[in-house]
């Protein structure tokens, strides 16, 4: 299976698309140059080819280290379609996955799907594995516990999301601005006065974090 990847993968490989997507990420990956749209078409040949039916972590696992991104997207995509499958003993693995080639285009992926999945079927792993990435110095580590709840809508857990926001509100980085200022905009769409009386109870958030939070509260 993982050689046939490479093969379909690498037959449909566009050199000026490929310089395009790596461009626009930065120069961090390299790219074959397969679009979306196309690297649907090309899982699904892959799944009827080996009558794939069920979550397969050891393809997951060669995924992801592939040099080229499309490979790590095709192991989103397989996550996602699967995540049903995910159990509690399964959070390392993605905890692995989340701190290996880390960027936002995965990270999020994993932190909003996978990660919430996760938590949000085993509520006992919450508190030991936020403090732990809250307390990481890693700061995708950090993302994932400020975006895990971000699908969760009249289920988060706001007082939780609070404290992952406060336990870094003086970061400088780029990423956990974003991050925060997300999780309390996506939260604003169930609770937009919890949001606005948060954001004005605690002025020292970076004014990224700011801005999209209150995005679209009047």
């Amino acid at each position: 299976m993982n050689e046939y990847t490479r093969h379909i993968f690498y037959s449909h490989s566009d050199p000026l698309r490929a310089a395009s997507m790596k461009a626009y990420m930065k120069n961090l990956f390299p790219f074959i140059g397969i679009n979306a749209p196309l690297r649907t078409q090309l899982i699904s040949i892959i799944y009827k080819h080996f009558n794939v039916k069920n979550l397969n972590l050891p393809w997951v696992t060669f995924l992801w280290k592939e040099n080229e991104r499309e490979f790590q997207y095709a192991a989103l995509d397989h996550l996602k379609k699967f995540c049903k499958y995910l159990k509690e003993e399964d959070l390392p693995f993605i905890e692995k996955l989340i701190t290996t080639k880390s960027w936002w285009d995965t990270v999020d992926a994993l932190a909003c799907h996978q990660v919430g999945f996760i938590l949000k079927n085993n509520p006992n792993l919450i508190d030991q594995n936020v403090s732990k990435w809250l307390s990481s110095d890693n700061i995708w580590l950090n993302r994932t516990a400020i975006l895990f709840q971000l699908k969760y809508k009249k289920e988060t857990n706001f007082p939780l999301l609070c404290e992952c926001i406060l336990t870094h509100i003086s970061s400088k980085e780029f990423f956990i601005q974003k991050a925060s200022g997300w999780a309390l905009r996506e939260y604003a769409k169930t609770d937009p006065v919890a949001v606005k009386q948060f954001v004005e109870a605690n002025p020292e958030l970076a004014g990224l974090t700011k801005r999209e939070a209150l995005k679209h509260i009047r």
